[in-house]
């Protein structure tokens, strides 16, 4: 009751273009295209990336307002953006087909959903830890498909690592080395096909620690996929 008296005393505003009705307007929304592979430095030959759009124009907006100007309202869209291309991944990437998909796509196994940590100072200043939520909302679109699926925060990142922003690739390298680690409190069960979300992927930096974490603590990633490409 609360909200629909908020929605009709401020109506929601899209973060993208301002257009009034929902966070992301349906315009807006159609920025994102199919997964598409990514290749960068530090994840060839290691793990396959995908991403949904590039680094511009707007879905930077629309990513820039979620992870930095609070709107967290934009949650339930971009979480549902990322479980739509969960179920369509390229072959090979472990999980599923890029043939057409019927309303309630059976993914070739179930699937584990690993969040690229955030540093714990960033992650408060957001409200929690933004890329595991949008794990959490894509989790739920697929469950309701009837899509075995879970959520594992089995990466940690140390307080001590910087704000990439800004960062090379090898000073990204070198501001992960040695603290990007595995949880055990979030290990991810038996059986089940990992992808590592992410928010964007710049250098391959952050993908690849994050699958070189996982790897050494026995497990074997699929894919890697984000919302956003920069460069």
């Amino acid at each position: 009751m609360l909200k629909r008296l908020l929605d009709l005393l401020i109506p929601s505003r899209c973060a993208a273009c301002g257009a009034r009705g929902k966070p992301c307007c349906t315009r807006c929304e159609e920025v994102w295209g199919a997964a598409r592979e990514v290749v960068r430095g530090p994840t060839a030959g290691l793990v396959r990336v995908f991403a949904l759009a590039r680094y511009h124009g707007v879905g930077r907006k629309l990513l820039i307002a979620y992870k930095e100007r609070g709107r967290r309202d934009l949650a339930p869209s971009l979480g549902r953006v990322l479980a739509e291309a969960l179920v369509a991944l390229p072959s090979g990437s472990g999980l599923t087909s890029t043939r057409a998909a019927p309303a309630t796509p059976p993914p070739a196994r179930a699937i584990c959903l690993v969040p690229a940590p955030s540093r714990p100072s960033a992650a408060r200043v957001r409200g929690g830890p933004h890329v595991e939520r949008l794990a959490d909302v894509a989790a739920s679109v697929l469950a309701a498909r009837g899509i075995e699926v879970v959520v594992a925060p089995a990466l940690e990142l140390a307080g001590a690592a910087r704000d990439a922003v800004g960062l090379g690739r090898e000073q990204r390298m070198a501001n992960l080395a040695g603290r990007l680690k595995f949880r055990e409190a979030g290990r991810p069960p038996p059986g089940f096909g990992i992808v590592v979300l992410d928010d964007v992927i710049t250098t391959g930096a952050t993908a690849a620690a994050c699958t070189r974490a996982l790897t050494a603590a026995g497990f074997t990633v699929s894919a890697v996929l984000t919302l956003l490409a920069a460069g």
